[in-house]
């Protein structure tokens, strides 16, 4: 297999999945808070390396219905490219019923609702797409390459197309003081189309990214554990999901590791609230800043 980038990143949730390198790094790669393709520039896999992959994906797993497609943002890519991914995929492993990546609505702008619901026939779906906020003042201040009415253009396609999306989200992004806002902007617009799966992240200030220097400079202050803790009880409180809708926070970065689905209400904001109460000032009133350096 061809894992040429100095960086493969995969959600959890895949860790069973085989993965197809199509591009390398990101396509945006200015968002403030992340390291993750620094020291990788954004370029497609040769098709030589493509194919060479899928025959040997082939040969060992001949029967294949899921695959995740790195890096960064294949969406980045256009509709044409990503149609002849798709059909060389079928040609290899013909019982693919899911192709799988990272996406962004930055790389949606450029995609048609009628080239999402013929990608969508190929198999492309449950696209993990870093939400991250639509608290608008926090959206613009990380970089994400989206304004909120852009997200909102972005969000609406994927729904008319019938995609199917997991949203990651960063708790404390907003900084100190507006927890509150921020839970309630993002689940308003997470409620217009619900996701497949809710992934809250407590932000971490990465060493090198843009967000370390705002915080070392004063122009940005992290939340606290406690105030992220309360952030992700507003959030559930304020969506209005599914039963089957899984709500997620067993990535390392969080201090609470709380996996039910939206069924279950009830016990996540259980154990969020246990947490509150029960842990220790010293704790809640700490930051995430040990994931920092």
């Amino acid at each position: 297999m061809h894992y040429t980038g100095n960086e493969i990143y995969r959600p959890p949730l895949e860790a069973r999945t085989p993965l197809l390198e199509v591009t390398r790094g990101c396509s945006h790669n200015k968002c403030v808070f992340c390291t993750m393709y620094q020291h990788t520039p954004f370029s497609l896999a040769p098709k030589e390396n493509i194919i060479s992959d899928l025959e040997e994906l082939a040969f060992y797993y001949p029967n294949l219905e899921r695959i995740y497609l790195l890096n960064g943002d294949p969406f980045a890519l256009s509709f044409e490219k990503l149609m002849e991914i798709g059909e060389l995929i079928h040609k290899y492993l013909p019982n693919i019923k899911t192709i799988t990546s990272y996406a962004s609505f930055y790389n949606m702008k450029n995609k048609t609702v009628a080239e999402l619901k013929e990608l969508k026939k190929l198999g492309f779906d449950e696209l993990y797409i870093g939400v991250e906020t639509a608290y608008e003042p926090a959206l613009l201040k990380i970089n994400k390459g989206c304004n909120l009415e852009e997200y909102k253009k972005s969000l609406s396609k994927i729904k008319e197309a019938g995609l199917s999306y997991h949203a990651i989200l960063m708790m404390g992004v907003a900084g100190r003081g507006n927890s509150e806002v921020n839970a309630k902007a993002t689940a308003e617009f997470l409620n217009i189309y619900p996701a497949k799966s809710v992934f809250p992240m407590t932000t971490s200030v990465q060493y090198g990214s843009e967000l370390y220097k705002m915080r070392e400079e004063g122009d940005f202050k992290e939340a606290s554990l406690g105030e992220i803790i309360k952030e992700q009880i507003v959030l559930v409180e304020n969506l209005d999901y599914p039963d089957e809708t899984l709500f997620s926070s067993g990535h390392m970065v969080n201090l609470i590791n709380v996996s039910h689905r939206f069924k279950n209400k009830d016990k996540i904001l259980e154990k969020l609230n246990y947490a509150l109460e029960n842990l220790s000032p010293e704790i809640l009133n700490s930051t995430n800043e040990r994931q920092a350096r």
